[in-house]
């Protein structure tokens, strides 16, 4: 499991879940296991843990466990799989929204600039659309918007005009047809952010991340018990804007609705007042936890 993915700030996340060792769990992004397997250390045989991921890869690290309940689906489908297993609420919702080392580091699914590759970068492999169909349909300016809004990219009609100019020569196919396409926009210091930047756009696009996102904390309000904890752990600043103000409100706004006398309403306790993140001994041993972001609500007792 620490080939596919070191989790990262496992055992605060556990903390935080504050496991009843009989109650129900849910892990939304289950990639190599490593925090289900941590939840599953601390339940009882009366425990039960129900973990999502859309990767068929995912599949190879399931346990042979009575108490763990794989589900192959995307979270944004959170509370109507459950329903279909006979699950209405759950003691704890636990999300590492961060994409897994084993995603970065197979070539042939085209998450990394890393490799050349197919352009892919789906995280369920069996949807039709890819980053070879974003790049190859898109108009420049839906490319540019979305360069701007996901990958918080400068001059990105500039960058959507550059892969416009080279998919009209020829189809962009692979990791290296891309590079090309956008080298007279890449900046010669900086190559490497900026790339990352690109790619982390088009992933979140092609796996209509933010959108899934949404639903899964909207779903997660209704699905967790009184007291239930939800823990959610982002990487970069568009993921944990939406969790903290859905964490703060109930809405993506950050605004808490009020009722008539002025009395606002919202559905969580802070655990976490602030994001909590790695430590240096964390981010030494796992740099991919640099950019990680914790945060902690219980629902509130009704």
């Amino acid at each position: 499991m620490s080939s596919y993915h070191i989790p990262v700030l496992a055992d605060r996340c556990i903390e935080l879940l504050n496991i009843n060792p009989k109650g129900t769990y849910v892990d939304l992004t289950f990639g190599g296991g490593g925090h289900s397997s941590l939840i599953l250390e601390k339940l009882s045989k009366e425990g039960r843990l129900f973990a999502f991921d859309q990767d068929r890869d995912a599949e190879n690290n399931i346990p042979d466990d009575d108490r763990f309940n794989f589900v192959a689906s995307n979270f944004k489908y959170l509370r109507g799989q459950l329903r279909l297993r006979g699950v209405e609420q759950v003691d704890g919702i636990l999300a590492d929204l961060g994409v897994s080392s084993h995603h970065f580091d197979t070539a042939e699914r085209g998450f990394s600039f890393r490799f050349d590759s197919q352009l892919d970068m789906r995280m369920n492999q069996r949807a039709r659309f890819s980053a070879r169909e974003l790049v190859n349909e898109y108009s420049t300016e839906k490319l540019g918007e979305l360069l701007r809004q996901y990958g918080e990219l400068d001059t990105t009609y500039k960058i959507a005009n550059c892969i416009e100019r080279a998919r009209n020569m020829k189809p962009i196919e692979t990791v290296g047809d891309l590079i090309a396409a956008v080298e007279p926009c890449t900046p010669k210091k900086d190559a490497n952010k900026f790339l990352t930047k690109l790619f982390q756009a088009l992933r979140i696009e092609v796996n209509g991340e933010m959108e899934a996102l949404k639903m899964a904390l909207e779903q997660s309000a209704k699905v967790l018990k009184p007291g239930g904890r939800l823990v959610i752990m982002s990487y970069h600043s568009l993921e944990d804007r939406l969790v903290k103000n859905f964490m703060r409100s109930g809405n993506f706004s950050g605004q808490a609705e009020k009722d008539f006398y002025g009395r606002t309403h919202t559905p969580f306790e802070p655990i976490t007042r602030k994001a909590e993140v790695a430590d240096a001994k964390e981010i030494a041993e796992n740099p991919r936890s640099r950019s990680a972001k914790l945060r902690a609500v219980a629902k509130k007792e009704q």
